[in-house]
Order: structure tokens, then C-alpha cells, then sequence
């Protein structure tokens, strides 16, 4: 049962109020993704501005402007829960996010063939150049590549797909105003510029703590890369990489993973054989990944 349009078609929303009344949730003590989707699957129907008084809405919501002024952002946009440009596939990860901050055209989060590809930071050259030549061909082949903008893969993914003249979307692991790596600062101005960039992590909230705390926000947003792709390509990874929360969330959220052979060569990790036994796909050529989607007929050799 959808509690939204009935409840929202007389309810005015103040998207700068939501954003506000969201990121004080975020403040209070003890918060984090799990309990605040808890807060919210125990109040069907709320916006953050339900749950929150008016004054420090407002309040949180002008420190936020101000904060994202101050780096140079004075445009952004928001998704919110219940209204109808929020993706409704965000739902199918276990904890979604109430609200996301965008900067560029949201328009890729709805383009064809949105695929994340994804990977280790320390890429090896062989994953490199595989890297480069997925990307191309997928890229010839109209998909959008998603990626998380860290160092190795997903710094690759992204530079091919904007060399090959594709689409790109960045799912970043801090928020619009912070840049991580700091060597990829020009990189994510593009992509904000020119094609999209997605982040869930409140403003206020990373400002407030340190990096220690704050690196728990990248296997989240892997989460929501992977609710917001139809399919999750994995090029390398380590038998502990943080690439492996987005494997387990596209399993469960019912998208497609993709594992390059390569991998399944690789005797220091078990996680390929792992994955393939609970559904994953392994990926020899570029042909396995376009037979999914039906670019090339099944018969073919």
C-alpha cells in the first residue's frame, strides 16, 4: 500500500524545510542509516518534517546553504521520499535513504542501461586496461556507467566513460561539498557539471565528526549505488574489499551482478565462487553482459 499521494495532495512540501528537518534527524544522538529507516518505516507516509519542530528545520536548513555556499555550491538539488521525482528503486535497498543531494542532470538517474562498475582502489594494470575496454564497449552499447568516484576502478570508469563521449553518474561517499580522493577534485567538478553526482551523507553531520566515523558512510552509499543501477559489474576486488557490501546488496535487491573471470582465476580469493552459487554472472567477454539485456540473441557463440 502507497500512503503517499492521497497524504500529499494536500500537504504543501517545502523541499528546504525536508532537507532541514532531515538533516536535524541526523544530528541527534546515535543516529545512523539503520535506525533513521527504522524512524521511518515506523511512521508510513511522514516527511522529516513530520517528525521534526519547524524552527530547527529552518535552522538546520540554513546552516546547510550556508555550509555548501561557503564551498562553492550555490545550486543543488534534492530527492525526498514521498515525492514524485524520488526514484522509487531506492526502496528495494534494505535501509533507503529519505533523501539524497545531486548536483548536474538528474535526468541520467532515469537514462537506459545504468550499470555500476566497480572495484578496488589498488587496481592492478591488467584491471585497469579490462576496466577500460568494459567501459568502452558498454558505452558503444548506449549504457550509463555508475560508479562511487574512489581511487582505482571506479577513477577509470568513470574518465572512460567521459572520454568515450558516454554517460556517467558518481555515487559519492561524502558529501556534495567534500572531495574524496582529493586527486580526483577536478574529476568530480566534471561530473557535476557535465553528468550527475549523487550523495546520501548528511551535510551537517560528517562536518560534525571525523574521518574515523566517517568512513562508515562509503559501504552505505555502495547500497544505494546499487538500488539505483540495474546491474552491479564488479572488475577486481579483494576477499575484504568494500566492493563486496554492493555485491551482497544487488543479490538482495534482486539487480543483476556481474563478475569478471578474471577473478575466478585468482586463488587468494574465495568470494567469486561465493556469489556465482547465490546468483551472480560470470563475465568472459562483454557478450555475457549484453545477452542480460537482450543486445544480442542467446544462440550467439
Amino acid at each position: 500500500m502507497n500512503p503517499w499521494p492521497e497524504f500529499l495532495a494536500n500537504k504543501p512540501v517545502d523541499t528546504r524545510i525536508e532537507m532541514g528537518a532531515y538533516e536535524y534527524l541526523w544530528q541527534q544522538p546515535n543516529s545512523n542509516t539503520k535506525r533513521l529507516a527504522e524512524l521511518f518505516e515506523f511512521h508510513p507516509g511522514s516527511l522529516p518534517s513530520d517528525l521534526v519542530d519547524e524552527d530547527a528545520a529552518q535552522r538546520a536548513a540554513e546552516e546547510v546553504v550556508g555550509h555548501l555556499a561557503k564551498r562553492g555550491i550555490k545550486r543543488f538539488g534534492v530527492r525526498i521520499n514521498g515525492m514524485h521525482d524520488y526514484p522509487a528503486r531506492l526502496r528495494d535497498a534494505t535501509e533507503p535513504v529519505e533523501m539524497l543531494y545531486f548536483l548536474g542532470s538528474w535526468e541520467l538517474a532515469e537514462s537506459p542501461r545504468r550499470v555500476a562498475v566497480v572495484g578496488t582502489r589498488q587496481v592492478s594494470s591488467e584491471g585497469a586496461a579490462r576496466t577500460r575496454k568494459l567501459v568502452r564497449a558498454l558505452v558503444e552499447h548506449d549504457f550509463t556507467i555508475v560508479s562511487g568516484l574512489a581511487q582505482g576502478v571506479d577513477t577509470i570508469a568513470h574518465q572512460t566513460a567521459i572520454d568515450c563521449g558516454g554517460r556517467t553518474i558518481a555515487v559519492i561517499g561524502t558529501p556534495i561539498s567534500e572531495v574524496y580522493p582529493k586527486e580526483n577534485a577536478e574529476l568530480q567538478r566534471r561530473i557535476a557539471s557535465g553528468y550527475l553526482l549523487v550523495s546520501q551523507v548528511p551535510v551537517l553531520r560528517y562536518k560534525a565528526q571525523g574521518a574515523n566515523v566517517n568512513r562508515f558512510f562509503f559501504p552505505e552509499r555502495n547500497k544505494t549505488m546499487s538500488a539505483l543501477s540495474e546491474a552491479t559489474i564488479i572488475i577486481e576486488a579483494g576477499e575484504t574489499s568494500g566492493t563486496l557490501t554492493q555485491a551482497r546488496a544487488a543479490l538482495a535487491q534482486g539487480r543483476k551482478l556481474f563478475i569478471l573471470e578474471s577473478n575466478f582465476r585468482n586463488p587468494a580469493i574465495s568470494w567469486p565462487a561465493k556469489f556465482e552459487k547465490q546468483g551472480a554472472i560470470r563475465v568472459r567477454e562483454v557478450e555475457d553482459i549484453l545477452r542480460e539485456f537482450e543486445d544480442v540473441p542467446h544462440a550467439h557463440a
